[in-house]
């Protein structure tokens, strides 16, 4: 992944712009076939999308400088999409800053940036806030535009550097996260894997320091899972004062990295070559792959309550209960966030070609390419278009 950086006067900070050279993931072609079966259970069965850029009015080619920031996680689909984007749309300068799902909503309530990223649905708050820089009060609204697995990594001298998985339940996890589970050799996990040597060494746990729907994401499925063992509020702020913090996904992945014995979280497209935990379904443990949170979210259906506070909001309540074979239960849906109306014209012609791309075949396609992601199924489409239709401009 190569980026040039930018000065970004708007958000104060370096920002990534693209050249179009990907970094192609190698494991994205062999599981492309499975990933694209994902659905929603709420909308029957469906086949990924099969729309194009034409599904929203953008025939006019985009023009001008646009920013964006927000979710660490996105960054590599955000960067196979901005040179998508820009090959279609050479006059678009645009740059992103992977601030984290929280900063990146902060900043763009200050009307500093065209669209945030972010791995968490707009809080109620958060909804109200957004009409102070929306135009004519209307709110902003958040539709899903990634949907990857959320891997639990660590590296484990003589296991994850052999390329093996650690089995773990969900109550292992909350612990290890808690800080009741100390060592790697402690019952709990010598149970759950009996074929592997586990040392007798500390566990160190690595976690985001910033404000991260990663974290919610993560959290929440511990919560949903075993909440006997986590009894911490849901928040993008991590609840505890176990282990390290590190700013945003690189930054936790960098630091496992360098510390054996270390166990974080980050989005899948960032593991690398460490270890991964197969996560406990039903009676089996299932490993990390886009398939498996496909099938999870597939397991999963929309939340109409986040839609009545504003039509145009498409937010997916996430089994993280869910038993079907070969699911993997730590999912992450990420938003992109817009204004339904916008002051600037410009930006309202940007923001509305921009997410007709994103969730287009061929954005879709770049992001499987570049970070591994499942696919939008269509009906899901159909609706994040319509509100992608819904954005307007009432300035010049």
């Amino acid at each position: 992944m190569r980026k040039n950086a930018v000065k970004n006067n708007a958000v104060k900070n370096k920002s990534i712009k693209l050249n179009t050279n990907l970094n192609i993931r190698a494991i994205a072609a062999g599981l492309l076939a499975s990933a694209t079966l994902v659905s929603f259970a709420a909308c029957g069965d469906n086949v990924p999308a099969s729309n194009s850029q034409s599904s929203a009015n953008t025939s006019a080619k985009i023009v001008g400088n646009f920013q964006g920031s927000g979710a660490s996680s996105q960054q590599v689909a955000v960067e196979a999409w901005i040179a998508g984007f820009q090959s279609k749309n050479p006059g678009a300068k645009i740059a992103y800053n992977p601030t984290g799902s929280g900063a990146g909503v902060t900043t763009f309530m200050t009307g500093a940036t065209a669209w945030a990223g972010s791995d968490k649905s707009l809080s109620d708050d958060e909804l109200e806030k957004s009409k102070s820089v929306c135009a004519n009060g209307t709110t902003a609204f958040d539709v899903p535009v990634y949907v990857s697995p959320i891997a639990v990594i660590f590296n484990l001298k003589g296991i994850s550097d052999a390329g093996k998985h650690i089995n773990m339940d969900a109550s292992t996890i909350a612990k290890i996260f808690d800080g009741k589970i100390t060592r790697w050799n402690d019952d709990a996990i010598k149970s759950q894997n009996p074929k592997l040597k586990l040392p007798d060494k500390p566990i160190t746990v690595v976690h985001r320091s910033d404000k991260s729907g990663t974290t919610q994401n993560f959290l929440s499925y511990i919560k949903d899972v075993a909440p006997s063992d986590w009894s911490y509020d849901l928040s993008e702020n991590w609840p505890n004062s176990v282990g390290q913090g590190a700013k945003g996904t690189s930054g936790v992945v960098s630091t496992i990295r360098m510390a054996d014995g270390a166990i974080g979280y980050a989005d899948f497209s960032q593991v690398g070559k460490l270890g991964t935990v197969a996560v406990k379904v039903g009676d089996s443990y299932n490993q990390i792959s886009p398939e498996g949170g496909s099938i999870t979210v597939n397991d999963s259906k929309v939340d109409e309550d986040a839609a009545a506070k504003s039509k145009h909001r498409v937010v997916v309540k996430i089994n993280h209960k869910t038993e079907e074979k070969g699911a993997y239960p730590i999912v992450l849906v990420s938003y992109d966030i817009v204004c339904n109306a916008y002051k600037d014209a410009a930006t309202a012609r940007f923001a509305k070609s921009w997410l007709s791309y994103v969730v287009s075949k061929d954005g879709q396609a770049a992001a499987q390419g570049a970070a591994g992601t499942a696919p939008l199924p269509e009906k899901l489409i159909d609706r994040i278009n319509e509100s992608i239709q819904s954005i307007q401009s009432v300035g010049k």
